[in-house]
């Protein structure tokens, strides 16, 4: 019934994010096609198909909006292709996620002052969609009543330092609980005390909001961001939108929205869930996410054959045979061009190993 009623809402919005590189994914993540473009996980369909058809069931398709980069409109349509120009939004340059949020609020603003908005990743898989969106409706019902920023926290299976941590107010029993702490990145130290504490989340990087309540946020915590788009009521949505957008991006600071609002804002609330998320980020990820062999052993690839090998993560183009033995808890990813092959708990390295590439003057292999 929830879901019937919040298709009905025309306030609701989306947005999803769809410009990053996923370098923590790479060599199947590349700069000319990154993960929330492929399909990760053989489903049929890539991460950003699955992202937009998990909002259909409650929200109008109208009200879905797409931010990427200009490198990646093509792709953008070709997978979505029911998407009307107005509702993909085209960023000059990579400016991180406060003006990417800035810029979609703005623009959703100019259509319905009154909106209230998810913004989300592209490129997370959730396996139980109907309880996703159940905690979407409240929280959409929630902003709508409330002057609120809402963010999900994921209930933590395990003390990850590839995520940011959330520190709740544990007797708030109320839906959505007051945020004490954000924590980018802990060390494993840190990670493992705060699953002990029971009060810590993961933090999806999913955000739910009034526009109302996130333009004050930003006219307080990053004013100049607010200044550049002043004009926006006059510009979007008309044929000087691009130009106006070149104008701001050229401006603009270069800021995540964690740090520049979420942070620092007192009227912050996280709702607990545990609806079977994933952010995909990394190797070991999709390890915990594939099927698994007898021994413990993943395996995308036609001709993989692995003798005395245990809990690996194998990708292999489907016309190669490879050939495995003797390794224990390894990542072994092989493209046309690349061939990585990394022990599974140094999986968070390869952000800096594609970061030497770049530096050694390898770019056609990112």
């Amino acid at each position: 019934m929830g879901t019937n009623l919040l298709k009905m809402n025309l306030n609701n919005y989306v947005v999803i994010m769809a410009g990053g590189i996923g370098s923590r994914f790479w060599p199947h993540s590349r700069v000319h096609h990154p993960k929330q473009f492929l399909d990760i996980l053989n489903t049929g369909k890539t991460l950003l198909q699955e992202t937009y058809q998990r909002f259909l069931p409650i929200c109008n398709p109208e009200n879905i909006f797409i931010v990427t980069n200009e490198d990646y409109a093509q792709i953008v349509h070709s997978q979505i292709p029911n998407l009307q120009p107005d509702q993909l939004l085209i960023e000059p340059t990579r400016r991180n996620t406060a003006p990417c949020v800035a810029y979609a609020c703005q623009k959703i603003a100019c259509k319905n002052p009154n909106a209230n908005i998810i913004v989300s990743p592209s490129d997370h898989q959730i396996f139980n969609e109907d309880k996703f969106r159940d905690i979407v409706t409240k929280a959409f019902d929630f902003v709508s009543n409330h002057d609120s920023l809402i963010t999900i926290g994921i209930r933590p299976t395990r003390p990850d330092t590839g995520y940011g941590y959330i520190q709740y107010v544990e007797s708030d029993t109320s839906f959505a609980k007051k945020v004490k702490t954000f924590t980018e990145k802990p060390s494993l130290e840190i990670a493992k005390a705060f699953i002990q504490s029971g009060e810590f989340l993961w933090n999806s990087g999913i955000f739910i909001w009034n526009f109302a309540a996130i333009k004050k946020a930003f006219d307080r915590y990053l004013p100049e961001v607010s200044i550049l788009f002043k004009d926006a009521a006059q510009n979007l949505y008309t044929p000087k939108e691009k130009d106006f957008i070149e104008t701001v991006y050229a401006q603009i600071t270069n800021i995540s929205l964690d740090y520049a609002i979420m942070e620092k804002s007192d009227n912050v609330y996280v709702i607990p869930a545990d609806f079977g998320w994933s952010d995909v980020g990394t190797w070991a990820s999709v390890y915990d996410l594939h099927e698994k062999d007898y021994l413990g052993n993943a395996v995308n690839g036609k001709q993989v054959k692995i003798y005395s090998g245990s809990n690996n993560m194998i990708v292999a183009p489907k016309n190669k045979l490879v050939v495995i033995d003797g390794l224990e808890n390894y990542c072994v990813i092989d493209t046309a061009d690349v061939l990585m092959i990394i022990p599974k708990n140094k999986e968070q390295e390869v952000k800096n190993i594609t970061t030497d590439i770049k530096r050694d003057k390898l770019d056609k292999y990112l």
